[in-house]
């Protein structure tokens, strides 16, 4: 029983890491897209993790929401925090603060 234990959380394990890898690639490419659009430099190429909870979908149904942060340029001489909220595979909301203020 144990062993069907282990065996099962291991199969949990290796499915949550393979779901956050694929949701992760989603979130660089909207990133990259939404940059484009606001023509400012998406940064590093990258997002970074920065809290995973649940969260209830508008349906009611709890899903796993992932928050990211990313970098990115206006002038080329500055980094600005951009943040993107994943539920599940969707978009939630992706923010860049407001820039090009002295």
């Amino acid at each position: 029983m144990t062993e069907f234990a282990v065996m099962f959380a291991l199969l949990g394990i290796a499915w949550f890491w393979q779901d956050s890898l694929r949701v992760r690639e989603i979130a660089i490419a909207l990133a990259k897209d939404f940059c484009a659009k606001e023509n400012v430099q998406f940064l590093d190429g990258a997002v970074a993790a920065v809290s995973i909870r649940l969260k209830r979908d508008r349906r009611g149904r709890l899903m796993i929401a992932r928050n990211y942060q990313f970098e990115f340029t206006d002038t080329g001489d500055n980094r600005l925090k951009g943040t993107i909220m994943m539920l599940g595979h969707t978009l939630e909301t992706m923010h860049l603060p407001r820039y090009g203020v002295s």
